[in-house]
């Protein structure tokens, strides 16, 4: 039985041996190919996975705290199982098209000019993020919490957006297209 230690990997830059990692702890990793690897209840805490590899990753119940993601491209993972958790990361220039997140967690992240193209964001939570010129277009927002989120433009006219959750304050976001002005 391995203890807690042997499964957490510290201030390495990591080139995966092993094609299935399972309650692992990555700490201060930086990483820049994760493809064809498996991550189940796995943590990447304070890493920077900037403009790293996805492809045909399996990313089951995965918490990325506080990293660094710039450029990062998912939508060539494994949709099967697909289940992750992003608090206090910088995802700026992330790739989701086309990928199903449905029940995703973002909180407190910067998420600038990610693109959500044909998305399935199907009861995401959206909790304070700010969202700068990311384009969601065909994206599926059923139901999704964005009533705390900022800086967003959605067209409701080009995205399910039924029963979302949206406050009074940020509806500005859904209007833009028309070019009216909102006091």
């Amino acid at each position: 039985m391995n203890n807690d230690d042997d499964l957490t990997i510290k201030n390495k830059h990591i080139e995966p041996l092993n094609e299935e990692y399972e309650d692992y702890k990555f700490i201060k990793c930086t990483f820049s190919d994760l493809s064809n690897i498996s991550f189940i209840d796995c943590s990447f805490i304070n890493c920077d996975l900037s403009n790293t590899k996805f492809n045909r990753t399996k990313l089951q119940d995965v918490k990325f705290i506080e990293c660094k993601m710039l450029g990062s491209n998912f939508s060539h993972s494994n949709d099967f199982g697909f289940s992750v958790v992003f608090e206090q990361c910088i995802l700026d220039y992330s790739v989701f098209d086309r990928k199903n997140m449905n029940k995703s967690i973002f909180k407190n992240c910067r998420i600038h000019k990610a693109n959500f193209t044909e998305t399935n964001l199907s009861k995401t939570l959206f909790t304070d993020c700010d969202l700068l010129d990311s384009v969601f277009s065909k994206s599926n927002l059923e139901g999704v919490d964005l009533r705390t989120i900022s800086n967003f433009s959605i067209d409701p006219e080009n995205n399910n957006i039924k029963k979302a959750k949206f406050s009074s304050q940020n509806l500005s976001g859904l209007l833009y297209r028309y070019d009216i002005a909102i006091d």
